[in-house]
């Protein structure tokens, strides 16, 4: 039995009208269509307030650019979880996430439907629960402090050949509790990529405990790192150090080539029997703790420097995972840019949709010395700057990405640059006049052959002569 055409509507209004989500259509000019009753309960309106008006009469907070339904039928293009805050006519402010999708009829856009939840309630709790907080703390209470990792695999985001290696060579390493040294760039993303390792670990429920050694002082760290026993000097109580927190867990060590050579030595000793004594104590500690370490200076560098013992490398020195800089990925600028605008959509309460061409070269033809980081405070810099608009434009981003710009066309390379270019040409001389004999090579240069051999793959160096 084929059903009429208002039978059909009525069926389709009922199922629309069971689904327990807040569903809003409305047709190609903005005018409702349909208007659920979870939605107008969401938005504290009565249904026949909504159906057949334009949405902006009934929300008048937002406009053109802020309404996720009229930029949808702008566009052409679904909104996936886009954050909203309005009024309704009753001046309530309303906080949603929405989906919101274009209707196509052929190739005709005849209307958008968005399907929102309702975050008010949410925000309304946590804001009473943050209020009793403040009665039972003092003014002086301080936020508490959070042992744990909350990247995954999924947030790193990237389509780069490099670092789909650098996923996989990890999550091998989440397998194992064996030590693992990461290497990269300031702004790379070392952390996110340690987090996401504990993660998927085994030891995904114990504490993720972080610590940069650059920030300790050298009389800091013993105590720091291994805690103390009360009266061992003035002032010093019963204190856990940083292993005995991380037990049973991670313990991530970052910059750890800055640490003095006396102290990378009792390190090694923990690494190797486990055994940790707080200072001015008696009593031995047995703890189990995974230890990554991060370095922004390659280690063979470093070892060439004598600034990291060589027997701390080779014992840290398990797993050993590169990550890239920026300027060796660009595919991935455009795809974390659109990342990074829908995180700052969310934090700042916009509508930012597109990034402009002219934007999208100018992003790509930079080096990024800061990598990811720099990228994104760049993004967060230009959506501050956007007041009424949708897209990122040239004018929108810092004003030393226009002036490093002028420095490119006039041909001025930066000085890393050329030292960069300078010592591949003599890495090619010299493999030249060895016949590509690697040992000879570094003799000639003056180099350790550890250290040629890193430059050799750093520079992408053919040794075949």
């Amino acid at each position: 039995m084929i059903l009429k055409s208002f039978e059909t509507k009525q069926m389709l209004e009922a199922i629309l009208g069971s689904i327990d989500e807040a569903i809003h259509a409305v047709n190609s000019e903005g005018i409702t269509i349909f208007y659920n009753s979870v939605a107008a309960k969401h938005d504290g309106m009565v249904i026949e307030e909504v159906l057949g008006k334009h949405v902006l009469d009934v929300f008048p907070s937002l406009n053109k650019q802020t309404s996720t339904l009229l930029k949808v039928i702008e566009i052409g293009k679904p909104i996936y979880q886009q954050a909203q805050t309005y009024k309704n006519t009753n001046g309530q402010f309303i906080d949603t996430v929405n989906t919101t999708l274009p209707i196509i009829v052929g190739d005709r856009i005849v209307g958008a439907v968005e399907i929102a939840k309702d975050l008010t309630k949410i925000k309304e709790l946590s804001q009473k629960l943050l209020e009793l907080q403040e009665k039972v703390n003092s003014q002086k209470a301080k936020p508490t402090s959070i042992l744990g990792a909350k990247y995954n695999w999924d947030d790193i985001i990237s389509v780069n050949e490099k670092m789909t290696k650098v996923k996989e060579l990890g999550r091998k390493a989440a397998k194992s509790s064996s030590p693992v040294m990461v290497y990269g760039e300031t702004g790379t993303g070392k952390e996110l990529l340690v987090q996401a390792i504990h993660n998927s670990s085994s030891r995904k429920k114990g504490p993720f405990i972080a610590q940069n050694c650059s920030s300790l002082p050298e009389s800091l760290l013993e105590s720091i790192l291994f805690g103390t026993k009360k009266g061992s000097f003035t002032g010093a109580v019963d204190r856990a150090g940083l292993f005995e927190l991380a037990h049973g867990g991670t313990l991530f060590l970052d910059e750890i080539h800055t640490m003095p050579l006396e102290f990378q030595s009792k390190l090694l000793r923990v690494l190797e029997d486990g055994v940790i004594r707080r200072v001015g104590g008696i009593e031995s500690y047995m703890v189990d703790v995974r230890v990554i370490v991060a370095m922004n200076e390659h280690p063979l560098v470093c070892l060439e420097k004598k600034i990291l013992r060589s027997d701390l490398y080779y014992r840290l020195n398990v797993f050993f995972i590169e990550l890239p800089p920026l300027r060796e990925r660009k595919e991935d600028i455009v795809i974390l840019a659109h990342h990074f605008i829908q995180k700052y959509n969310y934090q700042f309460s916009k509508l930012i949709i597109k990034i402009n061409p002219q934007v999208i070269a100018q992003l790509k033809i930079l080096e990024w010395p800061g990598n990811i980081r720099e990228l994104e405070h760049t993004i967060e810099y230009a959506m501050n700057m956007i007041e009424e608009e949708d897209e990122i434009k040239l004018h929108h981003l810092p004003t030393n990405m226009n002036r490093q710009k002028e420095v490119e066309k006039k041909s001025v390379k930066p000085f890393k640059l050329i030292i960069e270019q300078t010592e591949k040409n003599l890495i090619i001389e010299a493999l030249s006049v060895s016949k590509g004999n690697v040992q000879k090579a570094s003799l000639i240069l003056g180099l350790p052959r550890q250290t040629l051999q890193y430059k050799i793959k750093k520079y992408h160096v053919n040794t075949d002569f």
